[in-house]
Order: C-alpha cells, then sequence, then structure tokens
C-alpha cells in the first residue's frame, strides 16, 4: 500500500492523517487538504514526508494545504523537533517571508494603465531586481552588523507591525566571510524566482501592495556553509544532497547555525521593511497618498516555541507561516491580542491574495497555515510546455501588467500555481484561519531570471 492510500481522512477536522509510528514518529502526520487538492499530491510527497519523519528528534508532522515537492522534504511542512536543527526545512532562503500595506487611495487610479506603469517604473528603479542583483541601500560594516543581529530594531521598527523585532544572536558568533561580504550589497533588493511586489486592490476598493522576499545572498550563504559543514558531521546521509543534512543539539555546529537562522531572518527582516521604504515611496509619489505597513512575516524558518500541547520544540516551518489567534500567549500586550495577527498569503500573479487571522483550530496545525498558494508545474515543466507569447497573452486578459509591460516569467505565469481559493477553502474548512480581506492583482513585479 502506499503512503497517499494509507492516509485516513477525518470529516470533522478538515484533515488526514498518516501513521508514521513505524518510522520513530509518534503522533500521526496530519495533513490539511480538502478531497479535490488531496487527490491532485503527487505520491512523492508523501515519500518526502516520510522521509521527514526519519529525522532524529522529530516530535510532529503537519502538511499545509499549497504543499508541493520541495527539496528532501515537501514545501509546506511543519516540523517539531527535540532541538535538533534540519537544515532542508529552513532551506536556502533563510526567513524569507511577506510584507503588505495598504492605502484609502480607490482601486479605479491603479486600473489607470499610466499610473500603473508610472508605479511598476518607479519600484523598478528603486529596488534590484533578479538573482544576484544588488540593492540600493549603502551601510557600513558597523551598521550591518546591527542589522543581522537587531533587524527591524536597527531601523527602528517596534513589533507592532512585525511577527519580530529580531531573533537574537549570541555575542561571539560572526557571519562567515563569505556571507558577510554577499548580504551587505543586497539590502533593499527583491531577487529573483518567486519574490515580487505587486499592486492589489481589496473587496472595498481600495490600493494595497504585497511584497514578498527573503535573505538573499547572504542566507544563501549562510545555508551553504552550515550544510556542507553538517554533511562532513553526519555520515548516514551521504548521497542523499547537502541539504538532507541536520545538527544534534550536542553537536559542535548546533551553536553556530542556531545564530545562522536568527541573523539571515533578521536580514530577511530588515531586507523587506527598507522595501517598504522603497515601495512605499513610489506609492506616495504616484498615487499622492502616504500608505500604512500593515503586517510583516516570516514562511522559512526554525524557531523555539510552546507547542499546543503546553510542550517545548523546535518548530521548523518549510513553505509555511505561523498562524497565532485572539488570545494566543504571544500576542498579549500586542495591539493584535484580541483579533490574532494577520497571515498574509499571496497567489499566483493572475490570483487573488489573502488575509487571513487564525482561528483556535490552528493548534491542530502546530499554529500555522500555508504560505502561498503552492506550484503544480516545475520551472522546467512550464518553460516546456507555456510560450512566452502565450503568457503574456494571459496576463493582458487578466488586466494585470507584469514589470511596467515587459515579458511575463513563464515559470512563474498563473497556470504554475494552484487556484489561490481551492487552497483557502482547505485552510477554512479545517477552521484553520478565517478570511478578511481578499486582494486582487492590478500590477506584479518580478525579477526574470
Amino acid at each position: 500500500m502506499s503512503y497517499k492510500d494509507a492516509c485516513v481522512r477525518h470529516e470533522s477536522g478538515g484533515y488526514y492523517t498518516l501513521d508514521f509510528h513505524e518510522l520513530g514518529l509518534e503522533n500521526p502526520a496530519r495533513l490539511f487538504f480538502t478531497e479535490k487538492l488531496f487527490g491532485q499530491l503527487e505520491e512523492s510527497v508523501f515519500a518526502q514526508l516520510a522521509w521527514a519523519a526519519t529525522y532524529p528528534g522529530v516530535k510532529d508532522l503537519v502538511l499545509t494545504p499549497d504543499a508541493h515537492v520541495g527539496n528532501c522534504v515537501p514545501v509546506g511542512c511543519v516540523i517539531s523537533t527535540d532541538g535538533t536543527l534540519l537544515l532542508a526545512p529552513i532551506g536556502f532562503d533563510i526567513g524569507c517571508g511577506i510584507l503588505c500595506f495598504k492605502s484609502d487611495v480607490p482601486h479605479t487610479k491603479g486600473l489607470d494603465e499610466k499610473l500603473r506603469r508610472k508605479f511598476s517604473e518607479e519600484v523598478m528603479r528603486r529596488i534590484g531586481l533578479g538573482v544576484g542583483q544588488r540593492g540600493n541601500i549603502s551601510v557600513s560594516n558597523k551598521q550591518f552588523q546591527e542589522i543581522i543581529r537587531t533587524g527591524a530594531a536597527a531601523l527602528g521598527y517596534e513589533r507592532e507591525n512585525s511577527e519580530r523585532d529580531f531573533l537574537p544572536v549570541d555575542d561571539g558568533w560572526e557571519a562567515p566571510e563569505r556571507a558577510f561580504n554577499r548580504g551587505i550589497g543586497q539590502l533593499g533588493s527583491l531577487g529573483g524566482g518567486n519574490h515580487f511586489a505587486e499592486l492589489q486592490h481589496d473587496q472595498d476598493g481600495y490600493l494595497w501592495v504585497m511584497v514578498h522576499t527573503g535573505s538573499r545572498g547572504f542566507g544563501f550563504q549562510l545555508a551553504q556553509h552550515y550544510m556542507y559543514a553538517a554533511r562532513a558531521e553526519v555520515k548516514d546521509r551521504h548521497g542523499i544532497g547537502v541539504e538532507a543534512t541536520y545538527i544534534k543539539p550536542d553537536s559542535k555546529l548546533w551553536w553556530g547555525y542556531k545564530n545562522a537562522v536568527s541573523a539571515g531572518a533578521n536580514f530577511a527582516i530588515a531586507n523587506r521593511l527598507f522595501l517598504w521604504e522603497q515601495i512605499g515611496t513610489a506609492f506616495r509619489r504616484v498615487f499622492g497618498k502616504e500608505p500604512e505597513l500593515v503586517y510583516e512575516i516570516s514562511h522559512n524558518l526554525a524557531q523555539p516555541e510552546k507547542t499546543p500541547d503546553g510542550d517545548s520544540a523546535w518548530v521548523h516551518r518549510k513553505g509555511a507561516t505561523r498562524a497565532y489567534p485572539a488570545g494566543h500567549p504571544e500576542l498579549v500586550g500586542t495591539k493584535w491580542e484580541a483579533t490574532g495577527h494577520p497571515v498574509l498569503i499571496p497567489g499566483s500573479m493572475g490570483d487573488n491574495s489573502y488575509i487571513l487571522r487564525a482561528r483556535p483550530g490552528a493548534a491542530n496545525a502546530l499554529w500555522s497555515v500555508n504560505h502561498g498558494c503552492g506550484r503544480k508545474m516545475s520551472r522546467g515543466a512550464a518553460k516546456q510546455s507555456l510560450t512566452q507569447s502565450g503568457v503574456n497573452r494571459q496576463m493582458k486578459a487578466l488586466n494585470v501588467m507584469v514589470n511596467a509591460g515587459g515579458n511575463v516569467p513563464i515559470d512563474e505565469s498563473p497556470d504554475v500555481y494552484k487556484p489561490a481559493k481551492d487552497v483557502i477553502d482547505a485552510v477554512v474548512a479545517a477552521d484553520l484561519a478565517t478570511v478578511e480581506t481578499i486582494l486582487t492583482p492590478i500590477a506584479s513585479i518580478k525579477g526574470v531570471d
């Protein structure tokens, strides 16, 4: 019997369970899918989930409704451990995440082609686009050290509009030279791949902007450094891939990697806030109104947390985002205590994005939901089956301007992703969160790699 066939549907909870007891996992994995999405899952996703269950120290496993095949483990998984740090679930883009801001500008202004183009060109002039591109923020070595240690706090921001000010970095830890030198020039850059800045409007008729980016070359070099170091230490997973390594709490590498994850996350937080300032300035110049920062949140991290059962664990979220509902202890004393914090879920450039609020049911998913809508087609498959002229026509028909009227990245076009509504329906059906705001794209900006 395949792992997929072994899954058990729990109608009342809106999820499936999969018993990995024979692999050493005490609790069944929980998979949050509608029957439609579950039926579309490749068997390889289940093989990767089984692989995740065999890591030492794993206590619990969750799969979110946007899940798809990743490197070693699925994108869209949440894994709690006894302190063992798993490198694949954190990945190369440490601390990648989403930021959004809103305005009281009527959405009709965003539909004006000249204004859309002007906004897109202004943004593209102000930020670095594409893999390896530098940003336009210049900082000294001392300032960069402060940023990778104190994140948003280094820029004068407080937690009110951010998931956190920073993750702590211990005195005595220093970033590897290659990571430091690569990262210091990339603040204020968006990068490539699925990273974007997107002009949108909400269901009430006002303009918003959503931004998706991470730790850029800084996080990549940190991850690569520790992956190769861990591979030399871990002998039983050679031949599987450098990302398949792990670092136990008693390893001499654990302290260094724990700090590297924090530093990468701090860079990513600061980078998103730098982008908010640059893109916010572009917005004000084009639309004549000052926008308001709503929230900033990460989705590729491992951090110590209290799990819903009251235990302490290191919770790894690979392409998944934290979702604390109203009254959660971590929100006490914040502006989100009575409502839960915003959960930001982007769709494809041709589909809706969503702002959610977590429900108490999110406890079943280790206080987590999906981070997006999930790929249904690999980059290679997209480039083989789709054409440049075809995706350009598609976005024009959807009335979404891409890169100020330039070519649409084929491997990021709408048909590459799952329908956003299908994924959000699974979240709502499982009582993980409720929909607060629906955002429709008007203009999308992405690096073309």
